[in-house]
């Protein structure tokens, strides 16, 4: 069985996005975030997207390594998100493309039978689609880089669920800017 991994940055208010979806909040990573993050895509053999999530990462990955200046951590991370399979899960656009497919259907039935498989690990991330997983009770790995930053509202990183999960702290780690990462893994 594969493991579904939700992971984002956030503020300490646990918002992934402020309102009107800014996500300027959390300026540019430090290049040691950034690379923390581009070895667990490099370890990701499937990533799961919701539309809005998918619009703003097609909108630059597919040409971020030829960016004036991009660092050779971006021009990577662009190969890797170019090759890794993606599936977005959306009922409002009818295509997509850089190695992805399309699901308009049932996300969770869809995710199941993802999970089910054998393979390296699932990434997922857009906060619609990662609360339905969550309610679902489909993650196993939670990973929070909490940025020092309060915006007060917007896209919740959690959503309400219905019952208690409870996880095991599995890393901590301290980033330049006050970044404190944690990796939590589901008790089953």
């Amino acid at each position: 069985m594969r493991k579904l991994i939700y992971g984002m940055n956030l503020t300490l208010d646990g918002y992934i996005a402020a309102p009107g979806d800014d996500i300027g909040w959390s300026g540019p990573p430090s290049r040691e975030l950034f690379q923390w993050w581009l070895e667990q895509e490099k370890a990701s053999g499937l990533s799961l997207y919701g539309r809005k999530l998918w619009e703003t990462m097609s909108s630059y990955w597919p040409t971020g390594d030829r960016q004036p200046g991009a660092t050779a951590a971006e021009i990577e991370f662009a190969r890797n998100w170019r090759d890794t399979p993606k599936v977005v899960f959306s009922s409002t656009i009818d295509e997509v493309g850089w190695n992805a497919r399309l699901v308009t259907g049932d996300a969770i039935a869809e995710i199941t039978r993802l999970k089910a498989g054998d393979g390296a690990p699932m990434n997922i991330g857009g906060a619609t689609l990662a609360g339905a997983a969550m309610r679902a009770g489909l993650i196993d790995e939670y990973v929070i880089a909490v940025h020092p930053v309060l915006v007060g509202a917007g896209t919740p990183f959690f959503t309400a669920l219905d019952s208690r999960v409870d996880l095991d702290l599995l890393q901590t780690r301290t980033f330049p800017g006050g970044v404190v990462l944690s990796r939590y893994g589901t008790r089953r």
